[in-house]
């Protein structure tokens, strides 16, 4: 297997195989409106709801730029926690705001106006004191000459009504919070907004907003598109972390102590959190995924306001980005920075995390790259406080590269050096360049939604709290694939290094009426050991595909956009051939020489996502069987990298 660049003939084969592959795709239901993303040889970005894909612009300034640790001694000795504050929104309802400032060596706090760090969290900031990563302030920010402000969203923790999560209320609530910022004693006009998980993600909504007092945004895992990042997956509601997310919020929402500080506010307070949970919001939210309701199941409005990808392109100020190679929202990190590059200063960073790894940035300081709160100081001392620190010479992409287990720096993402290479599966369940023949055999493995139950999705999609359990099977992948189909190629000649989304095009039909796919990638050792790298989930009859909204990669389709709208359902029927491309999340992974790259087809991931009840009656009791012939060339098209840009 070649590391580097395909041959001109068998770039020929692949240019033809893309135009075969959107001709089928659209016969299957998809998108005609194929002329907007360009022809053969093109690459482009991945559209939005609003948006077509467009012509990709890689950025290849600042390639040699390398880290350095940003430390300078404190301004201030320690830090002082003003008594809680209320801000009344345009409706009446009031937030509780948590200030924190620098403060003297005799503890008195310091009155200069000072540029503030404001945090917004559905936690509640009473919490966030023991635990900053949900909502507290990092004295080594303050110390270094920020206040912290924190405030809980509408809903949550000692904030008045009801929440909504990232609803146009609260995202409205954003702009207004802002504007009380500025108009304190403490704050000297500028503002810079930062964040993990729920927190990062109204930074991001609230940096587009474009409110001149935002000079710069901090977000970590934030998330790109609710409904495909996380909930509804390739169709399929996810039964781990989002009832473990709502119902945590809920919890810390009933857990407010002016119940019995200032209980004219704290209970009325609380028993409107306790109506959201039961009867608005949370309880009906899952009610509603689990049985199919059209208005949560499928993509709409409501999954359109909570997505920020939608408006990331708006955003203006310079914004560095956090992510995870295993983390919740793993799909959209490395998008959000791209929808965001050509239009502001930004960075990515992602490292080998599940979620709450990267809430603290585990493992830092490593290969130069310093602690997450060393880099957000540099980022906000120059582009908040106007100080020329050099945060504008840190490499602009950064990822861990599992394989490699190092740190790698690039000028962009997608990486500039990265090609597309489609592998074609095949009936001895190989995994080559050579297209399949007539008579190649097919797989057939059984429809059971109980797949990946031991896996790393379920470290992955439990936010990495289960993964802290040594178990074999998360750094294993044998046991999850065990009724999978497991396509391999042979032992590399030499090193190959994969970098972004990958597509796989399954031919595939059933005995029942509906199927799931699940896709996994491996990497697979000498001992016959699988490390996962990444994976994906499919609904058959949610496998209609948008083209002009799907990214491609040399003129193939690398990471197809599906509509996942009611309109789009296609039915799939026992035992008709249907093509359904799955998305494969983005990864940076080296297959090292003598190793083996899988892709393993199975019926589910129980972790990541299970269909909704409707469709799941459908898929229960039936065969799943993958096609690998000529007329039916299951494939998968992979991101590769030259192994040289390792070094």
């Amino acid at each position: 297997m070649r590391s580097t660049l395909i041959s001109t003939i068998t770039a020929r084969c692949l240019q033809l195989a893309a135009v075969s592959t959107l001709t089928m795709l659209a016969a299957c239901g998809a998108s005609s409106s194929t002329d907007a993303v360009g022809g053969s040889g093109s690459s482009t970005t991945l559209g939005t709801r609003a948006e077509p894909a467009a012509p990709a612009k890689t950025i290849t300034g600042n390639a040699g730029a390398t880290w350095s640790d940003y430390d300078p001694a404190t301004l201030y000795p320690g830090t002082k926690t003003l008594p809680l504050q209320y801000i009344t929104m345009r409706d009446g309802v009031k937030l509780a705001a948590y200030v924190t400032v620098p403060a003297d060596a005799d503890g008195n706090a310091i009155d200069t106006p000072l540029p503030v760090v404001l945090v917004q969290t559905s936690y509640n900031g009473a919490a966030g004191s023991a635990v900053p990563a949900i909502g507290g302030a990092d004295s080594y920010i303050v110390e270094h000459g920020y206040v912290s402000v924190v405030v809980d969203v509408r809903g949550t923790g000692q904030s008045e009504g009801e929440w909504e999560a990232f609803g146009e209320d609260e995202q409205a609530d954003y702009a207004e919070v802002v504007d009380w910022v500025t108009q304190q004693s403490f704050n000297d006009g500028r503002i810079g907004v930062y964040g993990v998980s729920y927190l990062g993600i109204t930074a991001i909504i609230t940096a587009a907003q474009g409110h001149p007092a935002v000079k710069a945004a901090f977000p970590i895992v934030p998330i790109g598109d609710g409904y495909r990042d996380i909930v509804f997956t390739g169709g399929q509601v996810n039964p781990t972390f989002i009832p473990l997310w709502l119902g945590l919020v809920s919890v810390l929402g009933l857990t407010n102590p002016t119940i019995l500080t200032d209980p004219a506010t704290g209970l009325p307070a609380t028993l409107d959190h306790l109506l959201s949970a039961v009867a608005n919001f949370q309880v009906p939210t899952i009610l509603n995924a689990l049985t199919g309701d059209p208005d949560t199941a499928y993509d709409g409005d409501f999954w359109k306001v909570r997505s920020p990808l939608e408006n990331d392109a708006k955003i203006t100020v310079p914004t560095f980005i956090v992510g995870g190679l295993h983390d919740l929202f793993q799909r959209s990190e490395p998008i959000s920075y791209e929808r965001i590059k050509h239009n502001a200063p930004a960075k990515l960073l992602i490292g080998p995390w599940t979620h709450v790894e990267a809430a603290v940035g585990s493992g830092l300081p490593a290969d130069g790259v310093p602690p997450l709160n060393h880099i957000e100081l540099r980022w906000f001392d120059q582009y908040v406080k106007g100080m020329k620190v050099g945060a504008d010479t840190m490499p602009n992409v950064t990822q861990y590269v599992t394989g490699l287990e190092h740190y790698v720096t690039a000028s962009d993402w997608p990486h500039p050096d990265v090609h597309a290479q489609r592998l074609y599966m095949h009936g001895d369940k190989s995994l080559s360049e050579d297209q399949p023949a007539t008579d190649e055999a097919a797989n057939t493995v059984l429809q059971l939604p109980i797949e990946g139950l031991c896996s790393i999705s379920t470290s992955q999609w439990t936010a990495g709290l289960l993964g802290y359990i040594p178990l074999p099977c998360f750094q294993n992948s044998n046991t999850a694939e065990t009724l999978s189909v497991k396509y391999e190629t042979p032992a590399m000649a030499d090193d190959y290094y994969l970098n972004g989304p990958i597509e796989a095009d399954i031919w595939m039909s059933t005995t029942a009426s509906d199927a799931s796919l699940s896709v996994r990638v491996d990497d697979v050792d000498e001992s016959g050991t699988a490390k996962s790298l990444t994976n994906g989930i499919q609904t058959a009859s949610l496998r209609m595909v948008d083209a002009s909204r799907s990214r491609l990669l040399d003129g193939q389709m690398i990471q197809p956009w599906h509509p996942y709208t009611q309109a789009s359902v296609q039915a799939v029927g026992s035992g008709n051939a249907v093509l359904v491309p799955v998305e494969i999340f983005a990864t940076s992974a080296l297959i090292a020489k003598g190793h083996k790259l899988r892709v393993a087809v199975g019926a589910s991931d129980l972790p990541q996502g299970v269909p909704p009840v409707p469709t799941l009656l459908q898929s229960l009791a039936g065969a799943l069987t993958i096609y690998s012939d000529a007329a039916h060339p299951s494939s998968v098209v992979l991101p590769v990298v030259p192994a040289s840009a390792l070094q």
